[in-house]
């Protein structure tokens, strides 16, 4: 359904994003995924025909956004990682003036609104002025807002930033029900690992402009597949303790965070009697050792050495 080609964005001498290639097949929800400044929202704005590249193309059923940008705005919706609503009118309001916008008028605009107002759970609040929302029921209208048009592809760059747990899950169990009921393609970005690893068919990993991994879940936590990863925790984990693990010969990275330490080690070395040495010289008592499955967060500290929200 959609290729993106050497797809770069450059200002002044940075590029913000360099030679991006990707595939997006019908009814998949493929996953961008990369911490702040990873150029995520760059691409984004790149494949939603709201800039143009420096270099390179994207591709919609084989046609050029770039001399299509009218045709393929009518058949994509687009949720921005900031609130796009009139937060002085009603949820209902701002469903009319957007469905206006997409020419849908009469009955047709009358039964969408009902219906997407159903699907985001705001049929009691439609008379509502949106600025007495809440910030995880204004996300939800915003994604009601791109779906009104029965889009073949929602992009979706980061859309529960800043909200509650609860609205982040109706977020994303309706994104799955989307996709599952209606076989909605989705592009969705995120800096939440569990987010994407829940939702998406496929992954892309960006850092700094870069792609530097690509797959399903079970392909990129392949790459780890040499390796495994020790999740150390302790009340009192002293840098004497910290330096002698970034200095031992069979650790190969070291994260630490407030009484957690996690190491990737080879494979096939045992660590525990080595750290119950390396504890004892230190003088702090460890509450426990464990192997851990790999996850996304450990293939993105293998790829670049630092944590995803880093």
């Amino acid at each position: 359904m959609l290729e993106l080609v050497e797809l770069s964005k450059k200002f002044k001498q940075l590029y913000a994003v360099k030679s991006l290639n990707m595939f997006v097949e019908r009814g998949e929800i493929i996953g961008l995924l990369g911490p702040n400044g990873a150029g995520k929202s760059t691409a984004i704005s790149m494949i939603s025909s709201l800039a143009a590249p420096t270099a390179g193309d994207v591709r919609f059923h084989n046609k050029s956004i770039l001399k299509n940008a009218g045709e393929f705005r009518e058949i994509v919706g687009m949720v921005p990682q900031e609130i796009a609503l009139y937060t002085d009118l009603t949820a209902e309001e701002n469903l009319q003036f957007f469905g206006r916008m997409y020419r849908l008028k009469g009955s047709i605009l009358k039964s969408k609104i009902e219906e997407i107002l159903h699907l985001v759970g705001l049929t009691e609040r439609r008379k509502d002025v949106v600025k007495t929302f809440s910030g995880g029921m204004k996300r939800r209208l915003n994604i009601g807002v791109a779906l009104l048009h029965n889009p073949e592809l929602i992009i979706m760059d980061e859309p529960t930033v800043g909200i509650d747990p609860q609205s982040r899950n109706y977020i994303l169990e309706t994104v799955k029900r989307l996709n599952q009921e209606r076989d909605m393609t989705v592009i969705y970005t995120s800096h939440y690992m569990e987010e994407v690893e829940f939702l998406c068919d496929r992954i892309y990993i960006m850092d700094q402009g870069n792609l530097i991994a690509s797959g399903t879940n079970e392909e990129i936590k392949r790459i780890l597949s040499a390796e495994k990863t020790i999740l150390i925790k302790g009340e009192q984990l002293n840098d004497q303790f910290i330096s002698s693990l970034q200095e031992h010969p069979l650790v190969n990275r070291i994260t630490t965070a407030d009484k957690q330490v996690t190491l990737m080690v080879a494979k096939e070395v045992s660590m525990f009697a080595e750290l119950t040495k390396l504890a004892e010289q230190a003088g702090i008592d460890l509450t426990s050792v464990h192997n851990k499955t790999p996850t996304l967060e450990d293939v993105f500290l293998h790829l670049t050495g630092r944590a995803l929200r880093d």
